[in-house]
Formats: structure tokens, C-alpha cells, sequence
């Protein structure tokens, strides 16, 4: 409930800095309200704080300060402080980082004013250069936003002087506004699309929640190519005639770019965008309009969830399995999980959209807790691909190949017929070991306990925990001999040496996260492959998110069976869905696609799944496995991870930590370890892991707290939670 404060009430004031309560503060001249944003002194500094409601008045009242000001921004909501607490409680995050994480707007404390933006004006310069060319395609890319004159010029890599010279010539259009203006109105008329009668059902369904203004969750699987997106976005438009607002998470920033097309084409503007490849401008207003009601859509990346809506209606997850909508630093939090409950808390609808669910949502959705509906043919034309194994038993490679004659001879008639294939392998890099062949030694990071991928396209060692890189050495580190350094293994570089070597002729393009500097590049290199520019494409799992290739006929996965190595409990599920949404990348215009599967066990039960497409059977299953083992969606796990430059301290926490269980033994929970983490050493810090096992319904972070509140770790030792860890490196 908003509050208002008299000048010199008392006030309890959350600040961002990594404190473990609230502070008082006097109210400032003119007083405040429960929610507003303030700037207040702390010690020498002046820091951003949220005023979170009354002072507790457990201190001289002679020493309280005063707040210095009120900051021109809408106060939190209730809503909005609710979400955050329940947030940090679940994941056991203080608040000043769960405050962090909803404050992340450049020059909030700024007041309103006029400055000085560029946009792409209508002239013609009287000569081409380089430079020129980067900054209009820099504007082109971007869709019509404003820059201020310093984000354009490093935007597009070039001197300020340049981009002045354009505005003189009538290049670039130099205008006079407002710092933060509302975004253009998103029109919610009919769609332009045709929808068959299966997408119409379940666009109906989801509109009808919208409408409700109560909170549910739907999960919507669809195939790939089956149309979810203009399904969703009729959701999205309910909302938007319903005066709310409504977001939509997408788990790769590389998707964006044809997303925001579609959404221009079917409402006639350009939404709000929130992830970190939009200028630093743009957040900030996207932040005050948010808040304000003057955006009534954002797409956006996982911390979006954070804004502070004023009317949030809607939250749609798109691809909503990916393991990227899991933070695994700083906060640990799933942004699918976090949009169910702010959601509920909202009043809002949420859909889960995904070809392949994750195991969660469909126990969730089994369960009856989530709606279900379902798309089940491709839109228009196009048909699902058909799915094949290559048993790599009965194929002859020589020692240093990995492209099956018969992948060889599927990809040569691709690119005859003027087609378009996939090479798939999910490792990043030209190899992921180098070995001495003198020795034996194989070189590893100093800092991490991992080996080094060579990165022959930058020529460099590259550490894939931490980022050190050093550049390949000529002779071993440890025997120094010269010349018998071999890479083993493959990455996708060599793959694309090898297709080079077996096409020559072909045009090759490779999509690899670290092969790119920034969004706009990759954007760029996806949009030139979707309109014919390569005959094949090797990529890491970054193709397999919801890029649309018409061309594409042919995906050819290099290895199957990676995914199936390790102790991940997710390992199958992971597998299961990566394959299908690699395989749907075939045949999604009017061409026919295939999906061919190197393997050396086509009689794994994941392979056999994939291939057959029994889907329901391979969840049911799963869902088998996991409920005999305990483990979630049917059980609850928390990892606890230790980190010391000092071995020894952390082992020492752990076990005590390991004896001190009774917590947790009073809920009925376990706890394994402690034991080396899979990767003991990341920059220089030994790490050390616990997990803890619990029954579905056990109050687990209460014990978890109890448990931790025992023991006080040392200056250099970290000790971090996770809630349902998805990963356990």
C-alpha cells in the first residue's frame, strides 16, 4: 500500500549497496511516498536507494540524515517490491542485489532535459569512405533509433568529426528532444496472417486469459515451423486492447532482429527493446517509459523481468527451455520460473512457447498446474523433416574426418540443386585440446582447472571458464619441444577447414558466439545466410534457436552422441532438445528438409526418441526416471558452491558444513559432499561443491538459511546459493 511520509517522518530505505537491512532516513522537505527512488547519504558517498517504508526507529534519532532528494521517477509499485522480495526469498539473494537488478537504468538520477540525437536523415554524401558507410549502416541497423552523438560514433567505430560531417551534408538528421518520449502506439487490429483453424483455437485460448485480467500460466508447444509466434502475438494484442502492457522474453539477442520485423509488420511500430545490445540511451528511456506506461510492449533479454510495469497483462518465454534464461552469476535465478511468479503477483497470463518444453513445464502442464496447447503441423507449406541416423560403425573415415561419406554425398546434392545445408557440432572453437605429442602434456589454463580450445581463426589458446587467451605457442610448455603440438578432437573451425577442403567450391559461413563482436555483426551475418549468401553453414548450438532459412534443406549433426556424455541429470532432456530444434532448421519454406544424425548408438533410447518423434513417450519416461531418482521437477535440489584462493579453507567450510546438516535433516533433506566442483579452479580460486536433496514440498529455503547461518565464511572465501542449479560445473 503507497504511504505518504512528512517531511522528517522516519523512513526505511533499501539501498543497493550490499548491506543486510534497511537504513532510516528523515523524509526529505516536501515528504515522499512508499516506492519512490532517492538518492540518500551513506557515509562520504551518495547513493540510490528505494524508500521501502516506515523507519524502524532502533537508532539516535539525533544522528539520522536526510534523504538529499526525491528522483524524478514513478515510484515502485507494491506490485513490483512484492515481486522482489518473494524473488529474493525464493533464490535466498539479499535484497540489495535483487534491488540491483530492478535499478539497472544509466542516469536515473538525471533530471528530465533536452539533448542533442542523431537519426538517419534523407542526403546523400558527396563521397563514400569506410567510415560513412559503418555509421548509415549502423543507423539502417538499428531501425530508426536515436543515438546521442557519442553512442553513434562508438556504435559504428568512428570518430565523432565523422559523423558530424554527415549531419552537415543532411546524412545524418541532428534533432532537438526530450530525453525519455513515450514509444509509438502498437496498433492491435487484426493480423495480416491467415491463421489455420489449429492456430486460431489456441490464439482464441490465449486471448480469453488475457481478457480474464487473472493470473494463469499456458505452455504452448508447437513444432518448429508450426506459427507460435503469430499465435502469441494475438495474446499480446488482447493485452494491448485491454490498455495493459506486455513482455516478451526471447533467450538470444541474435533473435531479436527478426522478431522485431514481425512485430513492426502485425501491430505497425517497433516495441521497446531491454538486453544489452540496445544503447545505453534506449535503456533508459525503455526503463522511465516502462514505468510510466508510455511502452506497452518490451522484447526483451531475462532481466527485463525487472522492470517496474505499470500494468503488466501479459509475459510471454519464448523457446522457453533454453538454459539461457538461467543467470548463473551474481543473482542466481530461472527467468522462467521468476515470470510465473511476478505473473501471479500481476495478475498477469504467461506463456511458455517452446517446440521441445522443458521437463518442468510439461510435468507442470501434466500436472494440470499449467494450461496446454498444442500446435501440431508446420504453417503453410511446409512439412517436418524427415529424420535419419548415420551409424558411424558401418562408415569409413581416415583419422582426422569427421564428415560420414555418406553426410558428404547428402551435402554435395544439396548445394547441386542450389540448396543450403547445416553442419551442426556443439563445440565452439578448431579443438578443444592440444596435445603434446613428446610429452603427452596437454595445455590448460593457469588460472582454471581446464584445458585450452585452440581458436585458430584468431590464433590464440582460449580459455572458455575464464577468457585468458594466449597465442599458440611453437613448442610445448612443458618439454619444450618444437613442432609436436597436435590439436585432438574436433570445434566447429575445423569442421569448416574440412567442408572447405571436400567443397571447395562452396561458400562457407560459420556461426559461432565468439566469432562475432557484437550483435549487429551476427545479425547481419544470420539475415545475408537466410537470403542465399553461403551454401553451408557450420554452427554451434546458436542455429538451433529459431532462425528461419528458407534454403535450408539438409542438417547434418556431427556428433549425436556429445550431449549424452557426463552425469548432467539433464543430459537426455538437453539432448533431446537440441537435436529437435536443430532438425526443425530443415525444410521450413516449401522445400522438403532432412535431418541426418551421426551416431555410433543409434539404439540409445534419446537417439531412438529424437528420431521417431515419439515425443510424449520419450516425457513420459524421462518424467519416470526423475520421479523414481527424486529429483526435479518431482524433487527439490539446491548446489551449494565454495570458492578459496585457498584449497584447503574451502574443504575445511565444507565439512563443516557436511556435519553441521542438522537443518536440513529436520526436513528430511541430504546432503552430499563436500567434493571438488567438475571444474575445481576458475580464475585462480579453488572451488568446492555441496548438494542438498529434498522432497518436493519440504520448506527447503528456510532450512537452507538455518543451515548457512551457521557458519561465517573468511574475507576470501565466497559461498553462493542455487536454487533448482541447472548446471553443475
Amino acid at each position: 500500500m503507497i504511504q505518504h511520509f512528512d517531511a522528517g517522518d522516519l523512513v526505511a530505505v533499501l539501498t543497493t549497496q550490499p548491506l543486510d537491512r534497511t537504513l532510516d532516513y528523515k523524509a526529505p522537505e516536501g515528504g515522499c511516498l512508499t516506492g519512490a527512488f532517492v538518492e540518500v547519504p551513506l557515509g562520504p558517498r551518495k547513493v540510490i536507494g528505494v524508500v521501502w517504508g516506515p523507519g524502524r526507529g532502533d537508532f539516535d534519532r539525533a544522528k539520522i540524515r536526510s534523504i538529499i532528494r526525491v528522483l524524478d521517477a514513478v515510484p515502485m509499485r507494491d506490485e513490483m517490491r512484492e515481486f522482489l522480495t518473494r524473488a529474493g526469498d525464493y533464490t535466498l539473494t539479499p535484497m540489495p542485489a535483487m534491488l540491483r537488478l530492478a535499478t539497472r537504468s544509466p542516469g536515473l538520477g538525471d533530471p528530465p532535459s533536452m539533448r542533442s540525437v542523431y537519426r538517419l536523415g534523407d542526403g546523400a554524401p558527396d563521397r563514400q569512405t569506410d567510415a560513412r558507410r559503418r555509421v548509415v549502416e549502423t543507423l539502417h541497423d538499428y531501425g530508426g533509433l536515436a543515438f546521442t552523438l557519442k553512442e553513434l560514433a562508438e556504435m559504428a567505430g568512428v570518430s565523432t568529426s565523422v559523423v558530424k560531417g554527415l549531419v552537415a551534408q543532411g546524412v545524418v538528421r541532428e534533432e532537438q528532444s526530450p530525453r525519455d518520449l513515450p514509444y509509438p502506439r502498437l496498433d492491435p487490429g487484426e493480423s495480416q496472417y491467415d491463421l489455420t483453424a489449429e492456430q486460431a483455437a489456441a490464439a482464441a485460448a490465449l486471448a480469453a486469459g488475457v481478457r480474464s485480467g487473472a493470473y494463469g500460466t499456458t505452455l504452448l508447444k508447437g513444432v518448429t515451423g508450426s506459427g507460435k509466434t503469430e499465435v502469441y502475438l494475438e495474446a499480446v494484442a488482447a493485452a494491448l486492447k485491454a490498455g495493459r502492457q506486455a513482455l516478451v522474453l526471447l533467450p538470444e539477442i541474435a533473435l531479436t532482429a527478426e522478431f522485431l520485423t514481425r512485430v513492426e509488420a502485425r501491430f505497425g511500430a517497433r516495441p521497446a527493446e531491454w538486453h544489452s545490445g540496445v544503447t545505453m540511451t534506449e535503456r533508459r528511456r525503455c526503463w522511465r517509459m516502462v514505468g510510466e506506461g508510455g511502452a506497452s510492449l518490451v522484447v526483451g533479454a531475462r532481466s527485463a523481468l525487472f522492470l517496474q510495469f505499470r500494468d503488466l497483462g501479459l509475459i510471454v518465454v519464448d523457446e522457453e527451455h533454453d538454459t539461457s534464461y538461467k543467470q548463473e552469476d551474481g543473482v542466481l535465478y530461472n527467468a522462467r520460473d521468476m515470470a510465473v511468479l511476478r505473473a501471479s503477483i500481476a495478475g498477469a497470463q504467461v506463456v511458455l512457447a517452446s517446440a521441445t518444453p522443458s521437463l518442468e513445464s510439461w510435468a507442470n502442464a501434466e500436472a494440470g498446474k499449467y494450461a496446454r496447447l498444442e500446435l501440431t503441423t508446420r504453417f503453410g507449406e511446409a512439412t517436418l523433416p524427415e529424420m535419419r541416423a548415420i551409424d558411424m560403425r558401418d562408415e569409413y573415415l581416415p583419422g582426422a574426418r569427421w564428415i560420414s561419406p555418406t553426410l558428404e554425398a547428402e551435402v554435395r546434392a544439396r548445394i547441386e540443386a542450389g540448396e543450403q545445408a547445416l553442419l551442426f557440432l556443439n563445440r565452439r572453437g578448431y579443438a578443444p585440446v592440444t596435445i603434446c605429442r613428446a610429452c603427452g602434456h596437454q595445455i590448460g589454463c593457469k588460472h582454471c582447472d581446464a584445458r585450452l580450445v585452440e581458436h585458430r581463426f584468431l590464433k590464440r589458446l582460449v580459455c572458455h571458464q575464464c577468457g585468458e587467451t594466449v597465442p599458440i605457442p611453437e613448442a610445448c610448455p612443458e618439454c619444450k619441444a618444437e613442432g609436436r603440438l597436435a590439436p585432438v578432437g574436433p570445434g566447429v573451425e575445423r569442421m569448416a577447414e574440412e567442408a572447405q577442403a571436400l567443397f571447395p567450391e562452396a561458400r562457407l559461413a560459420v556461426l559461432s558466439s565468439d566469432l562475432f563482436g557484437s550483435a549487429r555483426a551476427l545479425k547481419a551475418k544470420i539475415e545475408a545466410i537466410a537470403a542465399g549468401g553461403a551454401d553451408i553453414v557450420i554452427g554451434t548450438q546458436l542455429v538451433a534457436k529459431g532462425h528461419n532459412f528458407p534454403l535450408l534443406t539438409l542438417v547434418g549433426v556431427i556428433d549425436a552422441d556429445l550431449g549424452l556424455q557426463g552425469s548432467d541429470l539433464r543430459a537426455a532432456e538437453r539432448t533431446f532438445q537440441l537435436m529437435r530444434q536443430v532438425a526443425g532448421r530443415a525444410g521450413r519454406a516449401e522445400r522438403p528438409g532432412t535431418a541426418l544424425l551421426q551416431t555410433y548408438q543409434p539404439e540409445h533410447p534419446v537417439i531412438r526418441a529424437i528420431l521417431s518423434g515419439a515425443e510424449e513417450a520419450f516425457w513420459t519416461a524421462e518424467a519416470a526416471e526423475r520421479r523414481a531418482a527424486g529429483v526435479p521437477p518431482f524433487g527439490r535440489l539446491a548446489g551449494i558452491v565454495l570458492s578459496s584462493p585457498d584449497v584447503q579453507e574451502v574443504f575445511d567450510l565444507g565439512t563443516r558444513l557436511a556435519r553441521a546438516d542438522a537443518p536440513l535433516r529436520a526436513i528430511g533433506a541430504q546432503v552430499y559432499g563436500p567434493a571438488p566442483a567438475p571444474i575445481a579452479r576458475i580464475r585462480g580460486r579453488h572451488r568446492v561443491r555441496l548438494l542438498v536433496k529434498a522432497a518436493k514440498g519440504a520448506p527447503i529455503q528456510e532450512a537452507l538459511a538455518r543451515w548457512i547461518g551457521q557458519v561465517k565464511p573468511g574475507p576470501n572465501l565466497r559461498l553462493s546459493v542455487d536454487i533448482d542449479p541447472q548446471s553443475f560445473y
